[in-house]
């Protein structure tokens, strides 16, 4: 499939996405796809570029080089430019040099639809639960600072308060909604963060390692969690995630990045018989 095609299902293509910084080369040629309703997984040892993946998706990062589509739009264009025409790392460093770099901000993307939750949790520390989901509600008002002062905003910020309080109920987190963000179990705050990502009306949802510092029982909540708002929401996710029962129980398809590279791609039954994978990140098996 050349980069110029994608296929109607196609809700995140990436082609031959490289991350370069300086010398040292991140992500080398990632190409992937996230089709419409799946929950697709990028695995990896501790620095195998995954959340830097992220990051040239959602505009915190200027790939050095390829192309980010969503939904069919070019949403990320680049080519090694500059001093780094000369020092870039990767291949197919001509392929995109006619193409006119594009690059969104963070906020666009996610007016487009690309809602994001981070490895570390990131919450509004003072605010409680339920302002910590009413702030991701803004991403869509259409007030101003001329109607907001004048209060002729009150019917929209009227919707937008139930909105969250909904929101809050749709993940059991109506009871605590008055309480601080970060005086919640720590399960609770995983929640928040992805009812404030829900909250921005994502159609394609990036958890980045939702699972992290969570024990067993948690996290089996946690999968049938993300199956839940998925159908819910007619969501479609992609999940960095270490934690290998979570990634296997609930993926469709899974990438696995090795130094930067992508070396195997596949179901869950495909990716545990990979023996590349088995000697990369699994564990070797025993004889």
């Amino acid at each position: 499939m050349s980069e110029n095609k994608t296929n109607s299902s196609n809700v995140l293509r990436l082609t031959d996405i490289t991350m370069q910084f300086g010398g040292v080369v991140a992500i080398n040629n990632l190409s992937l796809d996230v089709n419409q309703g799946e929950i697709v997984a990028l695995i990896g040892p501790n620095g195998a570029g995954k959340t830097t993946a992220f990051n040239c998706v959602t505009g915190v990062y200027e790939p050095t080089n390829g192309m980010v589509y969503f939904h069919g739009k070019p949403i990320v264009v680049n080519h090694p430019q500059g001093k780094m025409v000369k020092q870039y790392g990767g291949i197919n460093a001509d392929k995109y040099k006619d193409r006119k770099p594009v690059v969104y901000t963070p906020d666009k993307i996610t007016r487009m639809g690309i809602a994001r939750t981070f490895q570390n949790i990131r919450l509004f520390k003072s605010q409680t639960a339920f302002e910590n989901v009413l702030i991701g509600t803004h991403l869509r008002r259409t007030s101003n600072f001329l109607t907001a002062t004048f209060r002729l905003n009150a019917k929209e910020e009227k919707a937008m308060r139930e909105k969250a309080w909904n929101l809050l109920e749709e993940v059991g987190l109506a009871d605590v909604g008055n309480e601080l963000a970060t005086s919640l179990p720590y399960g609770k705050q995983r929640r928040l963060e992805i009812a404030r990502a829900l909250a921005t009306e994502p159609t394609l949802l990036l958890l980045d390692e939702p699972a992290a510092g969570m024990n067993p029982q948690e996290t089996d909540e946690l999968g049938e969690f993300i199956v839940e708002i998925k159908n819910k929401f007619d969501l479609t996710v992609f999940m960095i995630e270490h934690h290998m029962n979570l990634v296997m129980d609930i993926s469709d398809r899974i990438y696995v990045l090795d130094f930067g590279k992508q070396i195997a791609e596949g179901t869950p039954e495909e990716i545990q018989k990979n023996p590349v994978v088995i000697a990369a990140y699994l564990g070797v098996e025993e004889e």
